[in-house]
């Protein structure tokens, strides 16, 4: 249950009835002279879920977040954020957005608390009445209290990127996007972001997630994106995408024959990998591991080793790009 705003806070809205979809775009193409940046994406962010956008360096993924937020021009095709059309109703929609995007900005010789407070009072919504608790509970969120009053200019990178996020966090949000949020983040500051995310989904917000880092996606994200030279690769919930990734079991024994006679029986190609004692074979969705595991045992093969490989975002990146990835923190 969403807890209910404080005084001087912005009420949630409603969602709009007649999408669920917080963010959807068709067509959408920006053109920088002659290169094409973002080439005629239809993207789809079911409300409540947390979204991975995922894709390399130059892919198109933060131009795409500017033109969500209306800080670019689209060239052609549409945008709908939160039910209402970019940018015509970005007025409407702007306040209930919160966003990090290209790294958080900051007044280097103002105090964290003071950056905030002068990040919210130019909201005009907001309630200078309840500012003081506003910004406190922000820093608080996102682990700040402690270097609340120390200056911009000498907190750490990991430190700024916290900051982003508080001001991102000032008021209530239907949707939160964030570009890169662990950057500069030690394990712990990832696992608290992680958490953080986490958490406003529980409370009904929609999180947009920008990243490189595979293994956050995999632990957070309940949706994602694939980006590749401007164009969208693949989409939908993450059970799906690992599903298209496909599976592979590789059995290591010295009974070569016997076990590649085994896994014919039970369905699959097995291949021999080249200078080893190991077969490899396509698992199918509807057959699991433990199955092929017992069908060698009943034919009494000597088995040395059996491992479960693909079904993961990696598989499937470096499958639709042909590129290496980050995949961990």
């Amino acid at each position: 249950m969403t807890a209910a705003p404080q005084p001087g806070e912005t009420a949630r809205q409603p969602a709009d009835a007649s999408s669920e979809l917080a963010v959807r775009t068709e067509g959408l193409v920006k053109v920088f002279r002659k290169q094409r940046a973002v080439d005629g994406i239809d993207l789809a962010v079911p409300r409540g879920s947390v979204f991975g956008f995922l894709g390399p360096n130059g892919s198109g993924k933060t131009t795409t977040i500017r033109m969500l937020l209306g800080l670019s021009s689209a060239t052609s095709g549409t945008i709908e954020v939160l039910g209402r059309p970019v940018p015509g109703a970005l007025q409407e929609v702007l306040p209930r957005v919160g966003a990090l995007v290209e790294g958080p900005a900051a007044y280097p010789y103002l105090s964290g608390r003071a950056n905030l407070q002068r990040f919210d009072a130019a909201d005009p919504s907001s309630d200078p009445r309840t500012r003081r608790d506003r910004v406190a509970a922000a820093l608080e969120r996102v682990g700040l209290t402690h270097a609340a009053d120390k200056k911009a200019h000498a907190y750490s990178l990991g430190m700024k990127q916290r900051l982003g996020l508080a001001n991102a966090l000032l008021a209530p949000r239907d949707l939160l996007v964030l570009d890169e949020p662990t950057n500069g983040l030690d394990p712990q500051g990832t696992r608290e972001v992680r958490n953080l995310i986490r958490s406003l989904a529980d409370d009904g917000t929609t999180v947009f997630v920008s990243s490189h880092l595979l293994a956050e996606i995999e632990q957070v994200c309940t949706h994602a994106a694939v980006m590749r030279s401007g164009r969208i690769v693949a989409q939908g919930s993450l059970d799906d995408l690992r599903a298209t990734g496909g599976r592979t079991v590789t059995v290591r024994t010295p009974d070569v024959g016997e076990a590649s006679a085994v896994l014919v029986r039970i369905g699959l190609s097995p291949r021999r990998d080249a200078g080893s004692d190991a077969l490899v074979a396509d698992l199918p969705a509807d057959l699991e591991p433990e199955t092929v595991t017992a069908a060698l045992v009943r034919a009494d093969v000597r088995v040395r080793g059996i491992a479960l490989g693909g079904g993961t975002l990696e598989d499937l990146f470096v499958a639709l790009t042909g590129e290496g990835f980050d995949v961990a923190a």
